[in-house]
């Protein structure tokens, strides 16, 4: 069991495979960016609402460890949740499980930095974001 605060699960489409038959390797990122996204708008910061979100967010790094494989119709449950927040930048965590077996698919991370809607420029983090997700994972400095 995942020690993120947030998940949920994806179902693996046949077209999201490869011609090995396994979940083609970039969608596993895909899931853990759909499951984030789905984080962020629960802590009031949803990009699909473009206008009314004070900044953009630029992922600018990924590291991503693939441990396990899935096929079509497997159950994935990924989890998710941020393990640094800076001024303006956020490491985001995240873990694809089998929901069915626990087997760990992947683990990894992404950076975002927080930019400048006009600019483009690094902003700081919203103020109302990280107080959403400091008071959803209190581990995490609101001071940092």
């Amino acid at each position: 069991m995942s020690a993120f605060p947030y998940s949920n699960t994806v179902t693996v489409r046949f077209r999201d495979t490869d011609a090995q038959g396994h979940l083609y390797f970039a969608n596993y990122l895909v899931y853990a960016d759909e499951i984030g996204g789905l984080y962020m708008t629960e802590l009031g910061f949803s990009m699909h609402q473009i206008s009314a979100i004070e900044c953009y967010v630029f992922t600018v790094n990924l590291q991503c460890d693939y441990i396990g494989e899935c096929t079509a119709n497997d159950e994935v449950r990924v989890s998710v949740g941020y393990l640094r927040l800076g001024n303006s930048s956020a490491d985001m965590g995240f873990e694809l499980c089998n929901d069915n077996t626990g087997e760990i698919l992947v683990r990894g991370q992404f950076t975002h930095v927080f930019a400048d809607k006009s600019t483009r420029k690094s902003t700081p983090i919203p103020a109302a974001l990280r107080a959403a997700i400091v008071a959803r994972q209190p581990e995490l400095n609101a001071d940092t």
